[in-house]
């Protein structure tokens, strides 16, 4: 069986979310999970206590909502088979320009860096052989961030919930990304979409 990595943040709850979505809890059932990264802002102890049920191993790092939560730290890193992952909500960064996001991945001596700066938007990307993922909102909570795009007409585009599932393979890490996704008609949809990283070798012996 896979040793599956849930990353999940943003959740705002109950201040901007009534919970996680029935259809992701559906998903996310005790037992299929090995690991939780969170990251922040993880504002009530029902949802702790939730994530804990479904993975025992839930790591925690201070999101800037987290204002009772003194003792948590603001950076983790762990390490799966040949790929060490650093996260952190991202609010002591001055930017989530990817230059930036580099440098705090190069300061963690990390392969692949979780961020959620506030964005509550799903993104990732490969920046200088090295892998950025931000998993957005799992509730699909609102956001104060003024830099989100809008929509025509000037009205913000509307949160998307999300959270990205991780499987990491020796040096080769694949991504599974849940959105919660509504069609024309209102009805809402679990969309999939799976992302590949792997990790750069360096060659062994000289030529």
């Amino acid at each position: 069986m896979a040793f599956l990595i849930l990353v999940i943040g943003d959740l705002h709850i109950p201040d901007r979310a009534f919970d996680i979505p029935a259809k992701f809890k559906k998903l996310l059932a005790p037992g299929k999970i090995a690991q939780t990264l969170c990251l922040g802002n993880l504002t009530d102890k029902a949802t702790y206590e939730y994530l804990r049920t479904m993975a025992p191993d839930l790591k925690i790092v201070k999101g800037r909502m987290d204002v009772e939560a003194t003792s948590l730290p603001l950076t983790q890193v762990v390490t799966h088979g040949a790929v060490r992952i650093g996260f952190l909500e991202g609010f002591t960064l001055v930017s989530s320009e990817p230059d930036v996001l580099l440098a705090e991945a190069n300061r963690l001596d990390v392969d692949v860096l979780c961020w959620s700066g506030g964005t509550h938007r799903f993104e990732c990307f490969e920046y200088m052989d090295k892998f950025f993922v931000n998993p957005g909102s799992a509730t699909g909570a609102f956001t104060t961030n003024w830099a989100l795009p809008e929509k025509e007409g000037g009205e913000e585009e509307e949160v998307v919930p999300s959270f990205c599932l991780m499987d990491v393979q020796g040096i080769s890490l694949t991504l599974y990304v849940y959105q919660l996704r509504k069609d024309e008609h209102g009805v809402e949809n679990v969309a999939v979409e799976k992302v590949t990283y792997t990790k750069p070798v360096e060659p062994s012996g000289a030529a």
